[in-house]
């Protein structure tokens, strides 16, 4: 097969994925909006109690890693754009202030409680960092399958990695612009990603590939069911 053709396939592919997932965004948006403060290694007893005229709402809270969710949903939040919080740990407390309406689904700040304020947003280079680990952990693991396949040429290894470094990739920045801190949708939403990156995949590493083609289909089943197990793992005790 010719190496423009190859490439075209691959193209199609690779954009194919991508808007079908993209579609599927939407069907993760019936939370409802919410209010998330994000904390990086906060203490055990810290508490975040958003205060106004009409009522006191505590957050509700979710630890992940070295990561802290204090969240605060559209009931809580009564007050149209200026948010007091009471902030308590180790018998002090502070206040914070947020003088902006939540107008969209999972708004998110993030606290530093060395200057007590907050920042839109998430904390710098939070993504990347993220993303980085997942894909370096996924290419560890599929690595070590395909060394266990008997793959051995160079060409073979650097396919290896353009392929993973796109699919993979793009699956686990995907995962992060789709999926809220508080999402309950996560084992759904990396199950049907993987099923494209399977299908990538399989298609393009036994046209790609000079050395064990039949092997290469059998290898990228087995790579993805890895994968999806480890994957579904790293969610569980990993930030997302």
């Amino acid at each position: 097969m010719k190496k423009s053709c190859k490439c075209f396939i691959l193209v199609v592919i690779l954009c194919s994925m991508t808007i079908l997932i993209s579609l599927t965004t939407y069907a993760n948006s019936a939370e409802p909006p919410s209010l998330v403060i994000l904390i990086n290694n906060p203490p055990a007893d810290l508490s975040i109690v958003l205060v106004s005229s009409e009522n006191r709402s505590e957050a509700k809270v979710k630890r992940v890693a070295w990561e802290g969710y204090y969240v605060f949903y559209s009931s809580d939040m009564r007050v149209n754009g200026n948010y007091k919080f009471i902030v308590t740990s180790n018998g002090e407390s502070f206040e914070c202030t947020f003088n902006e309406p939540i107008k969209r689904y999972n708004k998110v700040l993030t606290l530093d409680m060395s200057t007590q304020e907050f920042t839109p947003g998430e904390y710098p280079f939070r993504s990347v960092i993220l993303v980085a680990i997942r894909l370096l952990i996924t290419l560890l693991l599929e690595g070590i399958i395909f060394w266990l396949f008997g793959f051995r040429r160079k060409r073979s290894w650097i396919v290896f990695i353009v392929i993973n470094l796109i699919t993979q990739g793009a699956l686990n920045i995907w995962l992060n612009n789709v999926c809220s801190l508080m999402s309950s949708y996560l084992i759904f939403t990396l199950i049907f990603g993987e099923f494209f990156v399977f299908l990538t995949e399989m298609i393009m590493f036994p046209i790609l590939i000079n050395e064990h083609k039949k092997r290469a289909i059998i290898y990228s089943l087995v790579a993805n069911i890895v994968s999806l197990i480890a994957g579904g793992y790293l969610i569980t005790v990993l930030p997302i």
